[in-house]
């Protein structure tokens, strides 16, 4: 192995160290995903409506809606 797996870009990292965040990045790495619903319960679209969409103005009474 001539070139290391892991590289300090700036400063100095004692071998401890990365030692270390090598058995954080390796745990991570061998974690099972949460699972995920089959059904998404909610709404289809969001709530709220794109600024670049509406138009420009609203008369006054439009704004109960």
């Amino acid at each position: 192995m001539t070139t290391p797996d892991i590289r300090v870009e700036k400063g100095h990292a004692e071998p401890e160290e990365v030692a270390a965040l090598t058995a954080i990045l390796l745990a991570r790495a061998a974690a099972q995903p949460a699972a995920v619903p089959s059904v998404l319960h909610g709404r289809d679209k969001a709530g709220w409506r794109r600024l670049e969409r509406t138009p420009g103005f609203r008369a006054p009474h439009s704004w109960q809606g």
